[in-house]
């Protein structure tokens, strides 16, 4: 299991979050889309630390629930093993995917880049495709009817401000 974890850190979030960032910051270096770095004296630097301590705690606390309580990882080839709906899964279905973009823009915003933020575009329209053509079939065949409830009460995006009870306790 934690090779499966490693794998999946260093291939979903590692490639959004460091390796694709990091070469579109190299690509631009010499351009008039070079990356400027903000610091502390800039509203930028605050805004994109808020976004990105946000983004870092939902992903840290999304992978602890998928391993504690779904036996799995968000890979696809160790998803979890029962469906998770606590902590930010009663708020909205695709926590992990929104601390990603959360730390995204965080990178933007420090990075003062517009590629780093096309590419941040560029990853939410993937996920506005993959996720409802592809991850949500997956997951009502592997967990039917518990799914669909869940999947009804909870929005994939935009939280909900209170926390959605399923029956039973979760």
């Amino acid at each position: 299991m934690k090779k499966s974890l490693i794998t999946a850190l260093i291939l979903l979030p590692g490639n959004a979050l460091v390796f694709i960032p990091a070469l579109i910051v190299w690509l631009t270096r010499e351009t008039s889309f070079a990356a400027q770095i903000v610091g502390p004296s800039h509203v930028f630097f605050w805004v994109g630390v808020a976004a990105a301590a946000k983004g870092f705690i939902l992903m840290a606390w999304t992978m602890r629930d998928f391993l504690a309580h779904g036996k799995g990882t968000p890979a696809p080839w160790a998803p979890p093993q029962k469906l998770v709906v606590r902590g930010p899964y009663r708020h909205v279905r695709n926590p992990m995917i929104s601390g990603v973009m959360l730390a995204l823009v965080a990178e933007s915003l420090i990075l003062r880049s517009l590629p780093v933020g096309l590419w941040l575009a560029a990853f939410v329209a993937a996920n506005m495709i993959y996720i409802p053509l592809s991850e949500e079939p997956g997951l009502e065949k592997r967990f039917g009817g518990a799914y669909r409830l869940y999947k009804a009460n909870v929005p994939r995006w935009f939280p909900r401000m209170r926390a959605w009870r399923p029956p039973g306790g979760g």
